[in-house]
This record gives structure tokens, sequence and C-alpha cells, in this order.
């Protein structure tokens, strides 16, 4: 990190939540694409339901069950964790199926500026995290499709026309999925 002109280390694993009100913007600004871009994914959760809600009130009647919250993984552990998942294999079908999801969004007619180099990084290793949660040694296609929309939505602009329209990144990228032809299934993802 630096600040001020000086450079600062940060504690590994480091990683930022953030969270985005659309409503309250006033004192706010939009982050710069090149900043949008460096967020892994980003995960759109909505209102609780009636139920969940519920549960919060429950929840958080007299305590606040987040100031007893405990470490559930050693940063250590954490780190090799994600070191095991940079094994996890990637076959040239595959690595090529990302490449021509990511060039899609460079060349759709609704995208003014499509998915970064760094956005392309993104959904590889989201893929491979994937695949090795769903206790697999290697990703498939579909680890690709589920994670392509929640890894590029941020990273891609769409073309203000098509934002006036009601046309959204998430719409140009579900019709980038149903598009881009899919690794045909007997293809042997794990060599």
């Amino acid at each position: 990190m630096t600040a001020e002109g000086e450079t600062k280390l940060l504690p590994r694993p480091f990683m930022v939540l953030a969270t985005q009100n659309p409503i309250e913007q006033e004192g706010t600004f939009p982050l710069p694409e090149a900043q949008l871009d460096r967020f892994l994914i980003k995960i759109k959760i909505g209102y609780p339901s009636k139920e969940d809600d519920k549960l919060i009130l429950s929840r958080f009647r007299r305590d606040d069950p987040l100031e007893e919250l405990k470490p559930v993984v050693a940063a250590a552990e954490l780190m090799r964790m994600q070191a095991a998942c940079r094994d996890v294999h990637v076959s040239a079908d595959v690595e090529d199926y990302i490449i021509r999801l990511v060039h899609a969004t460079r060349e759709h007619s609704s995208i003014q500026l499509g998915a970064s180099p760094r956005a392309m990084l993104a959904l590889y290793h989201t893929s491979q995290v994937m695949a090795a949660l769903r206790g697999r040694a290697y990703v498939i296609p579909d680890d690709v499709k589920y994670l392509t929309t929640v890894t590029l939505s941020h990273r891609i602009i769409p073309k203000a026309e098509s934002s006036l329209r009601g046309s959204s990144a998430e719409q140009a990228l579900q019709e980038i999925i149903d598009k881009v032809p899919v690794p045909v299934e007997n293809n042997d993802f794990t060599r």
C-alpha cells in the first residue's frame, strides 16, 4: 500500500470487503475502473426475506453476535489453502474458453469497455477455487460459467445507450455466456 508517497507492506493474507449502497451517494464518488478491477468479485445480495429479518431481530436483540466472532482458520493455513488452489488443473480447452469469454466482452455491441487481463486472471483463479470447493483437482466449464458474472460484471462498462435501454452488465455477460461455445464434455479436463 502507498499512502502519501510512502509504501507500506500489508500483512498477508490481506483482504478488503466493501459494501456499496446505491442510494446514499452524496459525499461519495464512484470508484474509477482501475480500482474496481482490483476487487475479485461482486455479489448482489439484495434484501433479506421476512424470515431472515425475523432472525436478524432475534440475534441482535440483546447482544451483537459479531463481537463474539472467532477465527475459523489461521492466517498461515489460509495461505496454504490459497497456494493449493493454484495447483488446481485448468486444461487448455478451459483456458481457451476463459479467453474467448473475456474477448467476447471486448467485442460485444452493448459493452463500451471489456474485461481486462486482470479480469481474465481473476476468472481463471476463481474457477480454480470453485473446483477445489467442489472437491475437484481440475476446473470444468461449469465452474467458469458459474463465476463469469460475479467476476466480470464490475469490470466492464456498458455503453450509455445500453444502460438507457435498461440493459445491464449482467445481461450482456449472460448473452456472452449463452453465445460463446462451451468446450464439449467428452474432452478430458483432468489433463
